[in-house]
């Protein structure tokens, strides 16, 4: 059984542009057993019209646009301008229309580009955002890994960047940073010399140059804003994420007395073995008693399908990130994940409940030919440096089958 993802459309608001609606086959339907947001007052909030014109944020995901909420809220930023470079991803734009609204509600300016729509979309785009990149004063970008965000930070003028979590990938982020490597994502195999990466070398040198602290008494500043537990090179300012927002906003929630699964995309990047991912979960399933799966946006319905009849879960497609769908609740009692960026960012947004997080560690064996060399050693830093979780070795849930 599949519950329904939530792409419901995102109201008008004066001055925001609104995506326009989805042209897919699904219906916009609500995630079942998820309330609506409570409005709760809180000294500090953004003032209605208030504008902090000098701020423009970059996001490609929902998560990007969770922690560009966090850090607005901790750095007490109001009226950010957050400019969403849709992808084509069904699942992804749902939840970046509820992520779009949750930040209308904040006082900020969302603007919506089709970033990808058609050959001609990255020129009208990259147009339309010239001059409010040239006006920056400060600029956040949510993936410095992205060929889109290293095109536009070669336009910018901005002396202050922030780069807030995309998750893991933050970790190998400033792990590049440090060594002052090519900014390549951890998941890709081969020398990163093809083509299309030719052409933009010559921008990701310029981001990284953008995104490399300028010597002691510089005026470009760089700050990182994270739940990951990262070394930044000297010069980078580390503001650590605590979720503070989101505890605020919703929750506590209610338990179930079942265990979840979050799932991951793993498979559909080529890093694990579809057969040896399906046995894995059953086997976490049954040991643990979970009875719901959470699906990751980016995993394919075929694998889905699959699911359900080996395993007989109940496929969840959150139309939020899982840190709020998680807090707003139900959930249950024990979530089981493998490693991914939810071990480090649930216990921080499931702080002051009873909800405990348990890690599965990637079994050698079920990487696939493709992996990259560094799949395994990242996996494992993943896992080993999460915080307040239960570590599941591999054999255990194997074992239990």
């Amino acid at each position: 059984m599949t519950s329904p993802e939530g792409t419901r459309a995102v109201p008008g608001t004066p001055g925001a542009e609104v995506p326009p609606p989805e042209t897919t086959d699904t219906p916009a339907r609500r995630l079942r057993g998820v309330p609506r947001q409570r409005r709760t007052a809180r000294s500090g909030a953004p003032r209605p019209g208030a504008r902090d014109t000098g701020t423009l944020a970059f996001v490609e995901s929902p998560v990007q646009l969770l922690n560009v909420l966090e850090w607005a809220h901790t750095a007490q930023a109001t009226g950010l301008t957050v400019v969403v470079l849709s992808p084509h991803d069904p699942m992804t734009r749902g939840q970046l229309r509820r992520m779009a609204e949750l930040a209308r509600d904040e006082g900020h300016t969302v603007r919506w580009e089709e970033a990808r729509g058609g050959p001609t979309a990255p020129m009208r785009t990259i147009g339309g955002l010239t001059p409010l990149l040239r006006r920056a004063r400060r600029v956040v970008i949510g993936d410095p890994f992205s060929r889109y965000v290293q095109l536009l930070l070669s336009l910018a003028r901005a002396r202050d960047l922030v780069v807030v979590d995309d998750g893991t990938a933050t970790m190998e982020f400033i792990s590049q940073l440090a060594r002052g490597e090519q900014l390549v994502r951890w998941h890709r195999n081969g020398s990163g010399r093809g083509a299309r990466d030719l052409i933009f070398a010559p921008f990701s040198a310029t981001a990284r140059r953008r995104l490399t602290p300028a010597p002691e008494g510089g005026r470009r500043t760089v700050g990182l804003f994270s739940s990951m537990p990262v070394e930044a090179p000297p010069g980078v300012e580390v503001t650590t994420n605590e979720f503070a927002w989101t505890r605020g906003r919703f929750g506590p929630p209610r338990l179930t007395r079942a265990a979840d699964i979050v799932g991951t995309s793993l498979v559909e990047t080529g890093v694990v073995d579809t057969e040896r991912y399906l046995a894995a979960v059953g086997s976490l399933a049954r040991t643990h008693g979970a009875t719901r799966y959470f699906a990751h946006r980016k995993e394919s319905t075929e694998k889905l399908r699959r699911l359900v009849g080996e395993t007989g879960l109940e496929i969840v497609r959150p139309d939020l990130p899982l840190e709020l769908i998680a807090r707003r609740g139900p959930i249950g009692r024990l979530i089981v994940s493998f490693p991914s960026t939810v071990v480090h960012t649930l216990p921080l947004a499931l702080r002051g409940t009873e909800v405990k997080v348990a890690v599965c560690d990637i079994d050698p064996e079920w990487l696939t030919a493709n992996a990259s060399p560094r799949a395994q050693g990242f996996l494992d830093g993943v896992t080993g440096t999460a915080r307040d979780v239960q570590r599941l070795p591999f054999t255990q849930p194997m074992a239990a089958g």
